[in-house]
């Protein structure tokens, strides 16, 4: 081998980089698990908000120590913004996609038209969207000319505007108006874009990822190691909307009047069908009902409001109400009849709850007054900066001050309220975070508080939000996944111990089957782990628990093409060579077959990371990472380390041991003479499994269908039908609950309100889950621990995965183009290697053969197998896994296939036989340890692999099967024909010679 003192500095220089990458991860770890200690040994257990200031004791040491120098050449600040990448699966945290709403900006540019022709088209839009893929601008556009008429985009009712102007014209056509839309929505998107990612520097993570999905409005926002997931979403979602309103004072009679008419027409317009249901009064519900007896008389009429409203409250609210009643008396007073009762003064009254506070149960009605438009005397845009502070009394509160224009709005607005004797609501995203009064005249300068019952977080949220900006339109969380820490914590320490133990087994057995030469591949292998986390590290990559996978299977692919090398430098050395001449006849032989079995692999790592997303696209990454590494260290590190030993006086290396020198010699299998009953069997098994999909089908993922899955731990063993038939009657019919793993941890999963969007829908199924479970938690279990994993108990949720219908729909169509692309691309890579359509044709009808019967299993076992079955993501990885195996052991026996043959004639099919034979060595040795690793990996992996690893491990033994008994002999049936025909005109021209003469 050439250049041996260049590939020993690369070499040298390639692992020190990747150790010093890894140093940073390193210190960083020494660092926090000393800022662990410090904070559990100066909190005690048994204080209150024990997790909370423990970790803010942890986050005061890091941030006391953050910038002393460590090593001399890095400090802790530092080592965290290059340590490697842990995904949310090993950390924790939160995963979210964002849906900008398009259909927002549009009403924003057109000033909140009423034109008909523009709101049906907005209309026609929401309908398509849920069954087309193309973006929500273009089906405006396709139903706004389908309806339009004689009307114009550019009408002063709709984007011919005052904050258009300039850019449209009465006189441009809808094709010219078009383009300038689409950028005015691209200008909203990328702002929306950089308020977002101004509020999540400012939330405090690690690392957070932020990243625009092409021209979708989706934003993908990943927050590792989040703890308080409410808090992250609430940041993330909030339009911070900032708004400045004068309030009716509570005992307003107009006011008052019409809460007493308004319960009067609802007896009529809510119509009893029953007897009112006699319940137990809780303490709540006796405050609720506490209203006069002459005002109420609960005993011989219903009070469809006053049952559920409490006029007056203890500030300038105008009534109470049990926060579980809020959208019942909510819809109450939207009726148009109940609004036609409002006395003209009220015409325009607009009422919005206070935000509620934590642990309370009942929240507060404001009257806020409004007008024609319903716009707010200030809007937030006048804050000039805001910040977390103290009010007098030594609370939370956040300090706003306002620009000039805001400054003589702001003391207009005190001066008014201070006369009125009314307050002035502070609203925040359509919630009343307070209302105080005006007790000495207005307030000149611009500068005012936000008030209330705030955590130190939360008004670091405010102030961030205010800082950052409003987003242009909602951003509705449309897929999220959520892990708990303590849940990355198991899913680290479990992939750690499947990736030791794959390890172990591989380096033992390697040893075990070559040798010396074992030994030399060992340290190879090892010398590839170190390279693959030292480029993870370098590229920024993230490592996820899937990506562990990839690590490991990369192994067993490292394995594989040392075992091609020595396997051939077996052969030579039975010929007769001498050592140094057979190592580099070996080396020589194998490379053509390594780069063809790498590369088809490689094509579908490609396609998977252009495909997938999230975990999906870090098992690809260090699935392609792996593959470059490996050819580097078993081509060159290996021949190096063999060369070295060689060289030397007196060294033997036979490259096998005395138990495995005579296996596998002689043997002379006729395979092809059993392709016959090989089809059958196939045809059989395939068959099967076609029948099973097209009777039973596949247990779909949310991933696929949409829905949200909860996975929940108990301290206990529970009853997954006991389970599964409560939260029927909460959720409505078609709720699963499997037992997952262990027989204290399930699976839940539901549509329930999955087309719904908002963060008060996760809330109220999160309150429903802790209603219907708090029965199986021990005692004092409190919903904040149920939601976040039990906190040190990890009890409750642990993990959590929203998937909505529209994401859902594109993440199907993305699995099936992976799957159809990584078939054609491997076609065409074969075709061009070996030069005959049928080489291809045989390949992937055997990778045809091997999914349907994965599939087919899938299908058969979902139900009766212990762990996840379910079709997702995941498994389209495996999948698209088992595609790149079997095309590489194909491609193996395929290349020695075209060798023999080359050398030796086609001989009706015994070269073919002779070619498989001489692979069988590698074939077996490759696929028993890749299955050893899988079975490391499925057994001390973690719950969430198991089904990912189950469909590799059918997939490798098919994989094997069929390369032996499906791709071959295809290819040898549909090519014998064209090779035997032009062998058999030659006998026949010589014949016909031999007769003339």
């Amino acid at each position: 081998m050439q250049s041996k003192g260049l590939i020993k500095l690369f070499a040298f220089l390639f692992g020190l980089v990747s150790i010093y990458q890894l140093s940073y991860t390193f210190i960083t770890n020494n660092v926090e698990s000393k800022a662990e200690a410090f904070a559990i040994a100066n909190v005690a257990e048994d204080q209150e908000d024990y997790l909370e200031k423990r970790e803010a004791l942890e986050a005061k040491y890091l941030d006391s120590i953050g910038k002393q120098k460590i090593l001399g050449f890095t400090d802790y600040n530092e080592a965290r913004k290059k340590q490697l990448n842990k995904g949310l699966d090993l950390e924790g945290g939160i995963n979210v996609t964002l849906q900008i709403s398009v259909k927002d900006i549009l009403i924003g540019l057109a000033n909140g038209t009423k034109n008909p022709v523009f709101n049906k088209a907005l209309a026609d839009a929401d309908a398509a969207s849920r069954e087309s893929d193309d973006t929500y601008l273009e089906l405006f556009f396709d139903a706004f000319d389908n309806i339009k008429g004689d009307t114009k985009l550019a009408t002063p009712d709709i984007f011919y505007t005052r904050g258009l102007e300039g850019e449209i014209n009465a006189n441009m056509s809808d094709d010219e108006v078009k383009p300038v839309i689409r950028k005015k929505i691209d200008e909203s998107i990328e702002s929306a874009f950089e308020v977002l990612r101004e509020r999540i520097d400012g939330f405090g993570v690690t690392q957070p990822n932020i990243q625009r999905e092409g021209t979708s409005g989706r934003i993908l926002v990943e927050l590792p190691g989040a703890r308080d997931i409410s808090r992250a979403q609430t940041l993330l979602s909030s339009t911070a909307q900032l708004e400045f309103w004068e309030t009716y004072r509570p005992n307003n009679q107009a006011l008052q009047g019409f809460f007493f008419q308004a319960n009067e027409a609802l007896k009529g317009l809510v119509a009893d069908t029953k007897e009112p249901e006699v319940k137990e009064a809780s303490e709540i519900d006796s405050l609720l009902s506490d209203v006069s007896q002459d005002s109420l008389d609960l005993a011989t009429q219903r009070n469809p409001l006053f049952e559920k409203f409490q006029i007056g409250a203890p500030s300038y609210a105008v009534g109470v109400v049990a926060i579980k009643d809020t959208a019942e008396v909510g819809s109450y007073l939207r009726i148009k009849e109940i609004r036609r009762l409002l006395p003209a003064e009220l015409q325009f009254v607009k009422f919005l709850w206070e935000r509620p506070q934590e642990g309370s149960e009942t929240v507060e009605l404001y009257a806020l007054k409004s007008n024609r438009e319903k716009t707010p005397r200030i809007s937030g845009d006048v804050v000039s900066d805001a910040r977390a502070d103290f009010d007098i009394g030594g609370k939370p509160a956040v300090s706003m001050s306002m620009n000039t224009k805001g400054a003589k709005e702001w003391e207009k607005l005190t001066g008014d309220a201070y006369t009125n004797q009314t307050g002035i609501a502070i609203v925040l995203d359509n919630k009343v975070y307070t209302a105080p009064g005006v007790s000495s005249g207005p307030i000149s300068g611009g500068n005012s508080e936000i008030t209330g019952k705030f955590t130190i977080n939360e008004t670091k949220d405010i102030s961030n939000v205010l800082r950052a900006g409003k987003l242009p339109a909602r951003a509705e969380i449309i897929q999220s996944e959520i892990v708990g820490p303590s849940l990355g914590q198991e899913a680290i320490d479990s992939g750690l111990m499947s990736f030791l133990i794959a390890m172990a087994i591989v380096l033992v057995w390697m040893v075990f089957y070559y040798g010396k030469a074992g030994i030399f591949a060992d340290i190879a292998l090892l010398l590839n782990i170190l390279l693959i986390f030292g480029v993870l590290t370098s590229l920024g990559a993230v490592l996820t628990l899937p990506g562990i996978a990839g690590i490991v299977l990369t192994i067993g692919m490292s394995v594989d093409a040392n075992v091609l090398i020595f396997e051939r430098i077996k052969e030579e050395l039975a010929k007769g060579k001498g050592k140094a001449q057979a190592v580099a006849d070996g080396f020589s032989n194998a490379l053509s077959s390594i780069l063809d079995a790498n590369i088809t692999t490689g094509l579908t790592a490609i396609i998977l990371f252009i495909f997938g997303s999230g975990p999906i696209k870090g098992f690809a990454t260090t699935l392609l990472i792996g593959i470059v590494t490996s050819l580097f260290t078993a081509i060159f590190i290996t021949r190096l380390l063999v060369d070295w030993y060689i060289g030397g006086k007196d060294r033997r290396l036979d490259f096998s041991t005395p138990l495995t020198k005579n296996l596998f010699k002689n043997i002379d299998i006729n395979f092809l003479s059993k392709r016959k009953i090989a089809y059958v069997f196939s045809v059989i098994l395939v068959g099967i499994g076609i029948f099973s999909l097209a009777t039973k089908g596949l247990q779909q993922g949310v991933d696929f269908i949409g829905g949200r899955t909860y996975q929940v731990r108990f301290e206990k063993a529970v009853s997954a039908s006991e389970i599964a038939s409560e939260l029927n009657t909460e959720f409505g019919s078609g709720t699963q609950v499997k037992t997952y793993g262990e027989a204290n941890q399930i699976k839940i999963t539901t549509a329930y309100k999955v087309d719904v969007e908002g963060i008060e829908v996760d809330n109220e199924i999160q309150d429903k889950l802790f209603g219907a479970l708090q029965k199986y938690l021990p005692d004092g279990t409190s919903k904040a621990d149920f939601i976040t994993g039990g906190g040190e108990a990890s009890l409750g949720i642990l993990q959590s995965v929203k998937v909505g219908p529209t994401i859902a729909d594109d993440i199907k169509k993305n699995a099936f183009l992976a799957i159809i692309g990584s078939l054609a691309v491997v076609f065409l890579y074969i075709l061009i290697r070996f030069r005959r359509w049928q080489f291809s044709l045989g390949a992937v009808a055997a990778v045809f053969h091997d999914v349907m019967i994965v599939l087919g299993i899938f299908s058969l076992l979902g139900t009766a197998m212990p762990f996840n079955m379910e079709i997702d993501q995941a498994f389209i990885a495996a999948i698209l896994t088992v595609i790149g195996y079997s095309l590489n052991d194909t491609v193996v026996v395929f290349d020695r296939i075209r060798e023999i043959i080359g050398e030796k004639g086609w001989k009706a099919g015994e070269n073919i036989n002779l070619a498989l034979n001489s692979t069988l060595s590698r074939t077996l040795n490759t696929s028993l340890t890749t299955l050893v690793v899988l079975l490391a990996i499925f057994t001390f992996g973690g719950e969430s692999l198991r089904g990912f690893m189950f469909a590799m491990i059918i997939g490798i033994i098919v994989g094997t099967y069929s390369s032996l008994f499906i791709a071959t002999p295809i290819m040898y049936d549909t090519l014998k024909k064209s090779v035997t025909s032009p062998i058999k005109e030659k006998a026949k021209a010589v014949e016909q010679e031999k007769v003339t003469a």
